[in-house]
């Protein structure tokens, strides 16, 4: 019950949309102490090649599913996945367990990504989408990845490598320490304004780098700090002032976008600071042809 507790608050903070709320509470009411059900036989292999004895047992496991639609290297990131296992191994040893489940529908795509990132650590390909079919998991990807007990129940929802508030939130509950606030900027609260929350980028040659830029404006009468910024694709990345921003000054955040291939594309960049319509999301698409 602490932990539902917990939850709530981590995510509650996150926006003060009703209607989201709303949906995170009854996220949070069907999913939280749920225990996780594995298949019968799960092979874990590393990078698609040899097949590995991995012990699924430990005092926590974080589990992540992936359905691997769309852009393959930017739902996985391995590399910040493997930033973090070092950062809880470095905690709790090899007392946390991480589950990697990944439904490809190509799987000569994942096994190249996982040889580019060089990550070896087990993995499991679910050809047969066997997890997702006997747990149905939330369709969103970010309530796709579970902080489980011993016992397999989740005890914390979200992705922690899309998430840094996420992240932080799973290694407290890992060091056993008390969690008091999801939001340390708490009574300093302050309101923005943006000029548009959505850009098409339009037709263009998916060789060629884009640019977008979308101005947030400091209306409240507080400084405005900037958390983290996320992106949903690797392939988008966005450059700003990390100084705080004074009250009636505004900041510019600086989107690139790079294909890796011809596509439609509707990206999504999320902005977690001290305001109260935090975490702010921002949306480019457009037609790289």
């Amino acid at each position: 019950m602490r932990c539902f507790a917990v939850l709530l608050l981590s995510l509650s903070v996150l926006s003060c949309i009703d209607v989201r709320q709303n949906k995170l509470e009854n996220l949070l009411e069907q999913w939280m102490d749920y225990e996780v059900k594995f298949p019968v036989t799960s092979i874990f292999t590393i990078q698609g090649r040899d097949t590995v004895d991995f012990y699924m047992s430990g005092d926590y496991k974080i589990v992540t599913y992936i359905d691997t639609i769309g852009c393959t290297s930017c739902k996985l990131r391995l590399s910040d996945w493997k930033i973090f296992m070092n950062v809880v191994d470095s905690i709790k040893g090899d007392s946390v367990k991480f589950l990697y489940y990944f439904a490809p529908k190509k799987n000569r795509e994942v096994y190249s990504v996982l040889r580019t990132e060089k990550f070896v650590y087990p993995v499991c390909i679910d050809e047969k989408d066997s997890l997702n079919i006997l747990n149905k998991f939330p369709s969103e990807m970010e309530y796709q990845t579970f902080l489980l007990d011993r016992d397999n129940k989740i005890i914390a929802i979200g992705n922690p490598i899309h998430n840094s508030k996420i992240k932080n939130l799973y290694l407290k509950i890992i060091q056993g320490k008390e969690f008091t606030q999801m939001n340390e900027y708490t009574g300093l609260m302050t309101e923005v304004s943006i000029d548009y929350t959505s850009l098409s980028l339009g037709n263009f040659d998916w060789e060629k780098e884009q640019k977008a830029v979308f101005t947030l404006k400091n209306t409240g009468n507080k400084l405005l700090v900037i958390d983290a910024v996320s992106t949903s694709c690797g392939c988008t990345s966005v450059d700003y002032s990390k100084e705080p921003i004074r009250p009636g000054n505004s900041i510019s955040l600086n989107v690139t976008y790079k294909a890796d291939h011809p596509e439609h594309f509707d990206k999504t960049i999320t902005v977690y600071c001290n305001a109260a319509s935090s975490p702010i999301v921002l949306q480019i698409t457009g037609t790289a042809r």
